[in-house]
Formats: structure tokens, C-alpha cells, sequence
């Protein structure tokens, strides 16, 4: 019970919190995969951003719901009030490294949650891949629920977005982002605490898709912190995965 209670008061403190998420961003399109982003929280004190893909399925990454714990998506209801719903299901990837993450390194740091009943107002969003070759200065576009201020939890809980560049190497196994006006030099827009599993979004020919997740996120010129790097774990490898466990839970993708 008492698990239980300390998650909803995470819920709670979120909902209290300024309407602010990555680190320099806006709010998202009212049309847009916004409408998608859910908070997720867990009975260990975490928190982080996943988003629909269908109805009662929820994409995520793998380090934010480790075994061990409980995990639940914040929902609100007539009032405003947070409201806690259940999740059936947690499953990660196999071929996922804790360490190769905390390392900013490659590695398949994706993950799905079955809601027991559909979210509530939440249209889940297209799931893709990231359309090849990746260049740098290709642009895509990131939202999630995160602090705006590194250590000041307060600044979390509502959906902010970004627009933000490839930088680097791009490719299929990492996709490193910055902010296009700062190029990671100075601090800007980008993912912060919180916003791992955010959705990464690119515009394709058949509309906007998720082609990849946050993992992790850098201060200016690779220091600690937020507002430069954010590291992307893009779908190219993983789809399939998501897909067979999609199907495997009823889910057609």
C-alpha cells in the first residue's frame, strides 16, 4: 500500500509543477504527437516519458522500467486530478546493456508497457524508422514531460517540445541531437531528467512517425547536465521487436 501511495504522491507533485518539460521548449501542436506523450512513474521514485502506440500500449526505454519495481502512466480526471492506471505488462528488450547507456554508448534501450485499459485522452501516434541515410542537420522534433532545470524537479510534469539537428555521425545504432541555434556549444534546447522515452519524431511522407527514443542527454560540450547533446535510440533495429510484441499482446502495428 504504501508503494502505492508514494507513486500518487509523485503524480501529484508532477501535476503541481510548472507548465514546463524540455529544457528551453514550447508547447507542443495541439495536433501533433503531443497527444501522445504519457508520464510514466514508478514505485522506486522515477519518472519518465513514454508514448502511445496504440490504445493500451506504451513505448518507452529500457533503463526507465528496470525489474523490481512497479510502474504506472499518470492519467487526470474531470478536475485536473491525477489518477493513476495500471500497467499489465513491462517488456525490454533483450538486447539491452544498462552500462553501454550510462556509457552514451549504443544499445537497444527500448521497451513497451501494456496498459491494462486504453489511456484516456491520448491519440497514440505512427511508429517508424528513421529515413536513410541520416545527414547531419536533419531535423526532428522531440516532446516530453522533463525538467526544464537540471535538479529542480518542480520544473517537470507538463509536455514541452523542441525542434532539434542531427549532429555527428548519425546512424542507425545512435542518433545524437542539438539545439540548431547553439550546436551543443552553449547550453539550449534539449532533453532533460525525465525526458528519457520521449518520442523523437520525423516528418515523412505519409506524416509525422516516432523513429527513435531519447536515452540520454548531455550539458554544453559533452559536460553534465542538460541543454546539449540528446542521445537517440532510433527504431531502425528494433521495429521488428516492438512489432512481435505487439502482435504477441494483440496488438496490430
Amino acid at each position: 500500500m504504501k508503494t502505492f501511495v508514494r507513486t500518487l504522491a509523485i503524480a501529484a507533485w508532477l501535476h503541481a509543477a510548472p507548465a514546463m518539460a524540455i529544457v528551453g521548449g514550447a508547447a507542443p501542436s495541439p495536433d501533433g504527437v503531443g497527444r501522445a506523450v504519457v508520464t510514466i512513474v514508478g514505485s522506486r521514485g522515477n519518472f519518465c516519458t513514454g508514448s502511445l502506440i496504440a490504445p493500451s500500449l506504451v513505448l518507452t526505454v529500457a533503463h526507465c522500467v528496470e525489474p523490481g519495481a512497479l510502474y504506472k502512466i499518470v492519467q487526470y480526471d474531470a478536475e485536473r486530478k491525477p489518477q493513476l492506471q495500471d500497467v499489465k505488462t513491462v517488456a525490454i528488450h533483450p538486447g539491452f546493456q544498462m552500462q553501454a547507456m550510462l556509457a552514451h554508448r549504443a544499445t537497444a534501450d527500448v521497451a513497451l508497457l501494456r496498459l491494462e485499459i486504453p489511456a484516456k485522452g491520448k491519440t497514440p501516434a505512427a511508429l517508424g524508422s528513421p529515413q536513410m541515410p541520416i545527414v547531419p542537420g536533419a531535423r526532428f522534433s522531440v516532446a516530453g514531460v522533463g525538467v526544464t532545470i537540471r535538479g529542480d524537479g518542480k520544473s517537470a510534469g507538463v509536455t514541452r517540445s523542441a525542434e532539434l539537428v542531427a549532429t555527428g555521425k548519425p546512424g542507425t545504432l545512435q542518433i545524437r541531437l542539438v539545439d540548431p541555434a547553439t550546436q551543443g556549444a552553449r547550453e539550449g534546447l534539449g532533453a532533460c531528467t525525465g525526458d528519457s522515452g520521449a518520442p523523437v519524431v520525423e516528418e515523412q511522407q505519409a506524416g509525422p512517425a516516432i523513429i527513435g527514443v531519447v536515452s540520454w542527454s548531455t550539458g554544453p560540450n559533452g559536460s553534465a547536465g542538460c541543454g546539449g547533446l540528446t542521445g537517440v535510440t532510433p527504431l531502425t533495429l528494433y521495429r521488428d521487436w516492438i512489432v512481435q510484441t505487439a502482435r504477441q499482446w494483440g496488438f496490430g502495428l
